[in-house]
């Protein structure tokens, strides 16, 4: 193909019909609409689907991705787009690299976020490099993130749609990864936007429901499934105040999270009190008054710096972050450590701060993402 071969969609310098794209098919309709597109445009499509947990399981249960249904929903998407399908069976690498230590850090106190960890170890290595191994030319996912050629190389930015935007969930993102992965979606103003392509293409998931749950969590019901997977973790102890003082008792250390209020027990006080702190060695749920959760020092590890430059380039750095998704960027200063490890002072603290939370970078002057790390320990 000759260079001056104009670049197609995808940025590649040739036609549509010699670029391979391998496409991340959850079932549901952002991923099934990326498919469809890209085969309707011309693409030499792969469609490829991960059987993450034992879906048998799994079949009746809405609200969640990569289950049986969501498998044969996929399959029917390629089958109405005449692309070919594969589902490759995951579920011992998802549950060595994503669901352990789901379960581990959440007995340890920690507030963990597994669907960051399923795109950084499943998604967007094992698959990625299966992608490669079918002579891919890249792989395309149905996030709504936008990747953009910078001066020095691909950049991560957040989708053009706020409400919609999964940059929280993906800054672990390498930048090898960024140079191979494409997000046709990121750009749409809206979900609607989505839905409405889905049925221009005749899809039968136009009208399927977002998914809500972690895949493996029904109803969001984190301590039943840490139960299972680790028998015994409910063990009943005390919940005290900051001096030590017994309140009450409780059924488990699994059952709480920073900053919650309800479902303590604890009643005739003038003031409501909060979970400030989990001891899980002494099995004790530590509350205090709401201001104890305030925080503006989050130390932060495992740090993906995405920006230009060395990450310990600058003794400080200006920029936003967020450190829960629901909640938008707020301004901050990053001070580095080592090229892995950083103190993070918020401008305004924010309450229920809580370790193994992510904490995301944003350039303040653009919509450019720049990596991320891991809350782990309070001050």
């Amino acid at each position: 193909m000759s260079l001056d071969h104009p670049l197609n969609s995808l940025g590649f310098a040739k036609p549509p019909s010699e670029t391979r794209v391998v496409v991340a098919m959850s079932g549901g309709v952002d991923s099934s609409v990326v498919a469809a597109q890209l085969a309707e445009e011309g693409y030499d499509v792969v469609g490829v689907t991960l059987q993450l947990y034992d879906h048998g399981a799994a079949l009746a249960k809405k609200g969640a991705c990569c289950a049986g249904v969501d498998i044969h929903d996929a399959r029917r998407v390629a089958e109405e787009m005449g692309f070919p399908h594969y589902v490759l069976d995951y579920e011992n690498i998802f549950q060595d690299a994503v669901i352990d230590e789901f379960a581990d850090s959440y007995l340890a106190g920690a507030t963990p976020v597994p669907c960051i960890r399923c795109n950084e170890r499943v998604k967007f290595k094992d698959l990625l490099e299966t992608a490669k191994d079918l002579d891919a030319d890249c792989m395309a996912t149905g996030h709504y993130i936008q990747r953009k050629v910078g001066e020095n190389g691909a950049e991560l930015h957040c989708a053009a749609d706020a409400n919609r935007d999964q940059s929280y969930f993906l800054f672990s993102t390498k930048p090898d990864q960024l140079e191979y992965l494409r997000f046709p979606l990121g750009h749409l103003p809206s979900k609607a936007e989505t839905r409405a392509l889905a049925a221009k293409y005749g899809l039968s998931v136009a009208d399927k429901p977002d998914s809500q749950d972690i895949c493996f969590v029904p109803n969001g019901n984190y301590a039943s499934v840490i139960e299972k997977l680790r028998p015994g973790a409910a063990e009943p102890g005390d919940i005290v105040d900051t001096d030590g003082n017994v309140l009450a008792q409780h059924n488990g250390v699994i059952h709480y999270t920073i900053g919650q209020r309800r479902g303590l027990g604890i009643g005739g006080l003038a003031d409501p009190l909060y979970v400030v702190k989990l001891d899980v060695d002494k099995r004790h749920v530590i509350v205090g008054p709401k201001d104890m959760l305030a925080t503006r020092k989050v130390p932060v590890r495992e740090i993906n710096w995405l920006g230009d430059g060395g990450f310990t380039d600058l003794s400080e750095r200006r920029v936003g972050v967020r450190v829960r998704s629901t909640r938008p960027p707020t301004e901050a200063i990053i001070r580095p450590i080592s090229d892995t490890e950083a103190e993070v002072e918020l401008t305004i603290a924010e309450e229920g701060i809580s370790p193994g939370q992510a904490c995301v970078f944003y350039d303040l002057d653009s919509s450019r993402i720049l990596g991320g790390g891991w809350i782990w320990r309070g001050y």
